[in-house]
């Protein structure tokens, strides 16, 4: 690879970028508008919904069985981790956490969702032996209501904001690089650009670097200017490394160039590559977990969203940002984006063609 060469048409293609005022300006303005939107629409406590995680199966000594589980407007979810779960009660991300086989609960004892659930919990319980008293439940034994075990958990409250901005940030990564990249490319074709620079001596795995490193580098200094900006702004917090963040966010931003350029390696029309590049970012976007936790929602789509990118990347950083984790327990978030990467920027430089 001649440096010189790859050095001519990085510094072209930011030059381009940057003298797009208008392109250059909606990659900054875009995120902070739907972080600065969702910070004031979910400011009203008001619409908050109750949440309640449901973890195991009841062992043989006791039922699964209590009156509390039958409550109207309580959104009661399966989850398969009980450490990850009550991290998540003390984050005020669960209002309250069961345990069907040690009979327990847990809340936070800060969380005022979780004190009106306590109370509906103890209602539901003297409701049930008032019935038993009575006779009015002594033909089915299985309805004897079984107590729970108390546990209080503290910590400060994980807002929505905070939940959604390291979506928004890495859904705007992902537009970025792969319109920024495939969409560019095809229009090179288009207007022949492509065919001029096969009769110079440049090469195509020179030219396809520097359209990485050029997109690369302006996706991530546009992610840090947001993210500044909305910490400044929103006081979001950090539990974990910064480090760990930019690294998750590099290799996130590769594997989404590395799609652009899959895309963009032989097709001449932008509008079927607009198409294509919608067909994939849509989806990929809703399935991802960006605005919604994929907690409770069908199995078979869970395991569907690991197939993209977006899903690792907003994953890993969401477990940085708010779960503090450490570089090892990002490991298998920055495999599966390096390898992603690796696998789509091969099939991409292979299949790339001039014209």
């Amino acid at each position: 690879m001649n440096v010189k060469r790859f050095y001519a048409v990085l510094k072209a293609r930011n030059y381009e970028f940057v003298r797009d005022k208008s392109a250059l300006g909606w990659n900054f303005l875009f995120p902070i508008l739907i972080v600065a939107g969702f910070a004031f629409a979910f400011s009203d406590k008001s619409i908050d919904v109750y949440k309640v995680g449901i973890y195991g199966e009841p062992n043989e000594t006791t039922n699964s069985y209590h009156p509390f589980f039958e409550s109207q407007y309580i959104k009661f979810v399966t989850v398969s981790n009980l450490e990850k779960s009550i991290i998540k009660v003390e984050k005020h991300q669960l209002d309250m956490l069961f345990d069907l086989k040690e009979q327990r609960y847990w809340i936070n004892n800060q969380s005022p969702s979780g004190y009106i659930l306590e109370k509906v919990l103890f209602g539901s319980e003297i409701k049930s032996a008032s019935k038993t008293e009575n006779g009015l439940d002594k033909s089915d034994n299985s309805q004897t209501s079984m107590p729970f075990k108390k546990t209080q958990v503290s910590g400060e409250e994980i807002r929505y904001i905070d939940w959604l901005l390291p979506g928004v940030l890495a859904m705007n990564i992902m537009f970025s690089a792969l319109f920024g990249v495939g969409y560019v490319i095809v229009r090179y074709r288009k207007n022949g650009v492509l065919k001029r620079l096969k009769a110079t001596p440049l090469s195509a795995a020179e030219f396809l670097c520097a359209q990485v490193v050029s997109r690369l580098w302006l996706v991530m200094l546009i992610t840090i200017i947001v993210y500044i900006g909305t910490y400044l702004l929103l006081d979001i917090p950090m539990y974990g490394s910064y480090l760990n963040l930019l690294l998750i966010f590099v290799l996130g931003s590769i594997s989404m160039i590395s799609i652009g350029l899959l895309i963009a390696a032989r097709t001449a029309s932008e509008e079927f590559a607009g198409g294509v590049l919608n067909l994939i970012s849509w989806p990929m976007m809703f399935l991802s977990g960006v605005w919604f936790s994929l907690e409770g929602i069908h199995p078979l789509l869970q395991k569907a969203a690991l197939i993209f990118p977006l899903t690792h990347l907003i994953n890993g950083a969401r477990a940085i940002m708010l779960d503090g984790a450490s570089f090892m327990e990002i490991v298998p978030y920055l495999l599966t984006l390096a390898i992603m990467s690796a696998i789509l920027l091969t099939i991409g430089a292979i299949t790339f063609r001039w014209e």
